[in-house]
């Protein structure tokens, strides 16, 4: 490994080490138990909460997971002088998200290839889109997003 990539990899392990000290402290004064599980993982820090029942951590379609990430980057940001990317997880949520897009996104590359027509699907957040095309791009096909948040969208061509 060379110096530069062992670099990187001590700052991410830097940057769980220190979402996982601001998560530990927001669980205690929610009164909420949760073990923190913390990887490194595509050249992001991955951070996951797992506990008995957190389900108010993720909120409606993860609105205050999404918020939570964004303060612990912030935490991390300021502890690290870095710009963080890193990403949470609690409970699985994430993990199940990706599951179905992943789903979605072979049934519509499957779909664009069969009939060589065009296949467009709902709008998604960036976290959604980029998990689609990753998974179209493996299916054989091709996708593009389209539109303007909030109602942007990923468009799956035949290759």
């Amino acid at each position: 490994m060379s110096e530069k990539s062992a670099e990187k990899i001590s700052l991410l392990e830097q940057e769980g080490e220190v979402a996982a000290d601001y998560l530990e402290g927001l669980l205690d004064i929610a009164d909420l138990d949760g073990d923190i599980d913390m990887d490194v993982e595509n050249g992001r820090a991955m951070v996951s909460i797992v506990g008995a029942e957190l389900s108010q951590l993720v909120g409606p379609k993860g609105s205050v997971l999404e918020s939570l990430q964004e303060l612990t980057r912030l935490a991390v940001t300021r502890e690290t002088g870095e710009r963080s990317r890193l990403m949470l997880d609690i409970s699985g949520y994430r993990a199940s998200v990706r599951e179905r897009l992943i789903k979605v996104a072979n049934e519509a590359a499957a779909q664009a290839i069969e009939t060589g027509e065009v296949v467009k699907l709902k709008p998604m957040n960036a976290f959604e889109r980029k998990i689609v095309h990753d998974a179209v791009g493996v299916a054989g096909a091709v996708s593009a997003s389209e539109g303007v948040e909030p109602k942007r969208h990923i468009v799956v061509h035949p290759a």
